[in-house]
């Protein structure tokens, strides 16, 4: 998974670009875009045949995990918003998202993927997720769903003062405000690099000692290969789960400033006043 690492008896080789294999047209595909369908393919495939077998009754084998992980991810994003009503929305978006990292991340565990099988001298299988234009694509849709739907579920006036903590009138406030809005969009380059980078490194410790190993390289790489299964699954949690939550703080928030969250000075003010009003009419 993770990256194309070529390894020979006397040199390690690291590829990190994808290489074009065929043209369509004059569109060159590269191994990372042509073993993503057919990762795309395999799933379709399979959540067709699960979604005929599902029953009310709990299923064994396969569907089971499918099942389970699914109402993981469910409870998850409902989990993160203040109203359910609002987050069964987006399950649609976040449980699929989830299910097309992890097998794009797996199906690069299979043995061939990589160097030993080449096409016109270029690698022809590459994950999906070893690429980074791939993972900066599924980053670039992700926040572009969190900005829209937050617009949409709040309101854009909502939205923006959700960035403040207290009245823009003050210069530190707005100076906080403004920080936390330049960083909101450094978010689609920190996921895309969160899960490419993490892939990367972990990939590249497999095959490095398995290049160390040599004639026991499954026993040398054993240990980090089930370690590059365990990051698999958590980095494809870790990537939906930063979606969900950047969404649902914009949402939430909005939902709740008048309530709980409006930190004005004139708000702040009035609470304590109150608050001591209180104090007195009981002593």
């Amino acid at each position: 998974m993770g990256i194309n690492l070529g390894i020979s008896a006397s040199s390690l080789s690291v590829h990190i670009a994808p290489q074009g294999v065929f043209h369509i047209g004059s569109v060159s595909i590269s191994n990372s875009i042509f073993y993503g369908w057919i990762a795309t393919l395999i799933m379709i495939v399979l959540f067709i045949w699960v979604a005929r077998r599902v029953k009310v009754r709990p299923q064994g084998g396969i569907i089971q995990y499918v099942e389970v992980i699914a109402d993981f991810i469910s409870g998850t994003v409902e989990g993160a918003f203040e109203q359910k009503e609002r987050a069964a929305k987006y399950i649609l978006y976040f449980v699929p998202l989830f299910f097309i990292i992890l097998f794009n991340d797996l199906l690069g565990l299979i043995p061939g993927v990589g160097s030993p099988i080449t096409y016109h001298g270029s690698e022809l299988l590459r994950p999906f997720t070893a690429d980074f234009n791939a993972t900066l694509a599924m980053a670039v849709v992700t926040m572009g769903l969190v900005y829209i739907s937050s617009v949409r579920e709040v309101g854009i006036k909502e939205y923006f003062k959700h960035f403040f903590v207290g009245s823009i009138k003050n210069p530190f406030y707005l100076f906080l405000g403004l920080i936390e809005m330049i960083t909101d969009l450094t978010r689609v380059i920190s996921l895309s690099l969160r899960l490419f980078l993490n892939i990367t490194i972990v990939a590249l410790i497999v095959v490095v000692f398995a290049w160390l190993g040599h004639i026991i390289a499954p026993l040398t790489a054993a240990p980090f290969y089930f370690l590059d299964m365990f990051d698999d699954v958590l980095q494809a949690f870790i990537f939906v789960l930063l979606g969900v939550m950047y969404l649902a703080i914009a949402v939430n928030h909005a939902s709740s400033s008048h309530e709980q969250h409006d930190l004005t000075e004139g708000a702040v003010t009035g609470t304590i006043e109150a608050n001591r009003q209180k104090l007195e009419g009981r002593a």
